[in-house]
C-alpha cells in the first residue's frame, strides 16, 4: 500500500463535493445529523464504515472510497507520532 505524502483529511475532500448543497440539506439526505456531518467536514471526526457507505450510496462513489481516504489519512498522521520502541517477533526475531 502506498501512502500519499500528507494525504488530506476525507472532510477536506467531501466539502468539494458537497458546495451546492446545504450542510443541513445534505445530512438530511446522508441520513445522519448536521452536527456528526460537520465533524467529518471540519476533520473532528473521522470518515467511519457507516459514513462511507452512506456517502458512496449518495454520491454515487465506490464503496470504501471515503474509508481508504481515512485510512491514508490516519496511517500518515501515525506515522509522524511514532516513537515507540518495537522488537521484532517470530522467525526473523533476532535475541
Amino acid at each position: 500500500m502506498t501512502i500519499m505524502h500528507n494525504p488530506p483529511h476525507p472532510g477536506e475532500v467531501l466539502r468539494e463535493w458537497l458546495t451546492d448543497i446545504t450542510v443541513t440539506e445534505a445530512a438530511k439526505r446522508l441520513g445522519v445529523t448536521r452536527v456528526a456531518l460537520s465533524r467529518v467536514l471540519n476533520g473532528s471526526a473521522a470518515v467511519s464504515a457507516d459514513m462511507d457507505l452512506r456517502l458512496s450510496k449518495a454520491l454515487g462513489t465506490t464503496p470504501g472510497l471515503w474509508y481508504g481516504m481515512q485510512a491514508d489519512f490516519d496511517l500518515w498522521q501515525a506515522q509522524r507520532r511514532f516513537r515507540a520502541k518495537v522488537r521484532p517477533i517470530g522467525e526473523h526475531a533476532h535475541a
